[in-house]
């Protein structure tokens, strides 16, 4: 093994697992080996889906969360941890646990709570405790604006939700602008309890499987190389982008994310 093999940094990566590999765990290790990491994965849930829905999910015991992340962090050094759907309140406990044991990891959020198509991932219960168990561990969040009113159902405009998450102890909150109805796609950056970016995106014709996954775990694989978060996130957006407009259309639902774009191989 060459030292730059050894180098390659590791990011901890917690979701469900999606049969039809547009999202969840596999969009997670895709993404992240586009940005030259190494995905190590712990499986919060089995789900029963397509590129068109979520059918059903079945959320792993807490004993086998923690089993898989404590095998890995036991053996590797992980540079990131990457949070996607979480499948309970319990599983939120449990990755709670794991994070504070290592304070020194940033965290990237990606607060799944509903399929594309609007099914529910997890009641109010498991957004109680996302908010209160893991926001305040949170270097970067980035929640849809729907999942980002979901989190700060008090406020009652988009920046006081915002807000809000930043109170919570969020360090860096990225709110996707893809499902509002504007001409283009904006995503606001916010820290220090103010907007501090905005980023404009040509809004593209199709609607896309695991585009959240996807960013979210290509700024944790820029974290974990050490970019600054602000790099990092505007880095991750311009991937992410890159792989939503070579996106496909696979089966009979949305189109996916050609998450290995940069390879030249548009024929995916």
């Amino acid at each position: 093994m060459t030292s730059d093999m050894k180098n390659i940094p590791v990011v901890l990566a917690f979701a469900g697992h999606d049969p039809s590999g547009g999202a969840g765990i596999q969009a997670d290790i895709e993404a992240l080996a586009s940005q030259g990491c190494h995905a190590a994965t712990v499986i919060t849930a089995l789900t029963t889906q397509d590129t068109q829905d979520v059918f059903d999910f079945r959320p792993l015991d807490v004993a086998d969360v923690i089993a898989q992340a404590r095998a890995v962090l036991e053996d590797m050094p992980v540079a990131v941890f990457k949070l996607g759907m979480l499948g309970s309140v319990e599983n939120a406990g449990a990755i709670h646990t794991i994070l504070t044991d290592y304070p020194e990891i940033p965290v990237v959020l990606d607060p799944v709570l509903s399929s594309g198509r609007g099914t529910a991932l997890g009641g109010q219960e498991l957004v109680e405790a996302m908010k209160t168990l893991l926001l305040p561990l949170t270097t970067v969040l980035t929640p849809n604006t729907l999942e980002t009113r979901a989190l700060a159902t008090g406020a009652d405009t988009l920046d006081a939700c915002a807000q809000a998450l930043l109170d919570q102890g969020v360090e860096y909150l990225l709110v996707t602008g893809s499902h509002e109805h504007t001409p283009d796609v904006v995503n606001c950056l916010y820290h220090h309890n103010r907007l501090l970016e905005t980023f404009t995106w040509e809004r593209l014709p199709h609607s896309y499987h695991g585009s959240g996954c996807t960013l979210a775990a290509s700024i944790a694989g820029l974290l974990a190389h050490g970019l600054e978060p602000f790099a990092a996130i505007h880095e991750a957006q311009d991937y992410t982008w890159n792989a939503l407009r070579h996106g496909y259309r696979p089966g009979l639902g949305q189109h996916l994310p050609h998450r290995f774009f940069w390879t030249g191989d548009d024929e995916a």
